[in-house]
């Protein structure tokens, strides 16, 4: 009889040393999983607003840099050089990368923004690209060129024909010169100012245009291998991060901009652009 008793106790304690493990283990479970969950918590998410080509694929290259840095970042796509600019003005995005420091300070003049250079990441070089015709020597009398309608990308576009010899503008070192300031057209050029981002499919209908590097990009235009004549590696035309001058010392600020001017930022922009796209850092 006490034998069955003793076996009854020892059966009951068992059970209690084995519930008491599987609970142990679920508790271990939920631990671990707080723990992760509190993990992902601490990464600080911030909004940066892009076009896709090359400014979203750089920063979708480094999402998990931005993760070793503590951020999240969400890459909000745009596909005009005017709504991210409204976006970051509302609020809705915390920085953008699309445009360089020439278009920054005639959006801040033009329409009242107080935007800052957080960070400057590359160089886009412009081309002059012409499905009809293979050098500027072939452009006919009264040629129609397109450039871009905004008058930091147009006043570039005039300054890269001047520099290679079609035209002369009254003030060559005005960065936001416009087709009033063209001085002397021996070929009587026609100038059509499009938004850029249209420049690239309406190209073909013309004589020629000039091309912003990241839409030539999107329609599979090489600057260095597509185009007549191109801008140097020393363009001016350095395309930075945005911000808004309360934020520029922000310390997630400062770490999305240290990604982005690491090596690796600087490696991928060389192997992937191969020329179209140089770093400036």
């Amino acid at each position: 009889m006490k034998k069955k008793i003793l076996a009854i106790l020892l059966a009951v304690s068992m059970l209690v040393v084995v519930g008491c493990s599987s609970k142990d283990k679920e508790n271990g479970t939920t631990e671990t999983t707080g723990a992760a969950t509190t993990s992902e918590e601490k990464l600080e998410k911030i909004k940066v607003g892009a076009t896709a080509t090359p400014h979203g694929e750089i920063l979708e290259a480094l999402k998990e840099d931005f993760k070793a840095e503590g951020l999240e970042v969400e890459v909000v796509d745009f596909d005009d050089y005017v709504m991210p600019n409204i976006a970051l003005d509302s609020g809705d995005i915390d920085a953008n990368f699309f445009q360089h420091k020439q278009y920054l300070e005639q959006e801040n003049d033009e329409k009242g923004y107080d935007f800052v250079v957080a960070g400057e990441i590359h160089v886009e070089p412009m081309g002059f690209y012409s499905t009809k015709y293979k050098s500027l020597d072939e452009l006919p009398e009264g040629a129609e060129i397109l450039i871009p309608d905004d008058p930091t990308n147009g006043g570039r576009a005039l300054l890269l024909l001047e520099k290679n010899g079609l035209i002369k503008l009254d003030d060559s070192t005005n960065l936001s010169a416009t087709k009033e300031n063209v001085a002397e057209n021996p070929k009587n050029l026609k100038f059509t100012a499009l938004q850029a981002v249209n420049i690239p499919s309406a190209y073909v209908d013309v004589d020629g245009a000039v091309i912003n590097s990241n839409y030539a990009l999107t329609v599979d235009l090489n600057p260095l291998k597509d185009s007549i004549v191109t801008e140097g590696n020393d363009s001016p035309y350095v395309n930075i991060v945005a911000v808004k001058s309360e934020n520029k010392d922000n310390e997630n600020i400062k770490k999305l901009v240290k990604v982005m001017t690491s090596e690796k930022c600087k490696k991928f922009i060389e192997e992937k652009y191969e020329g179209a796209v140089v770093p400036a850092f």
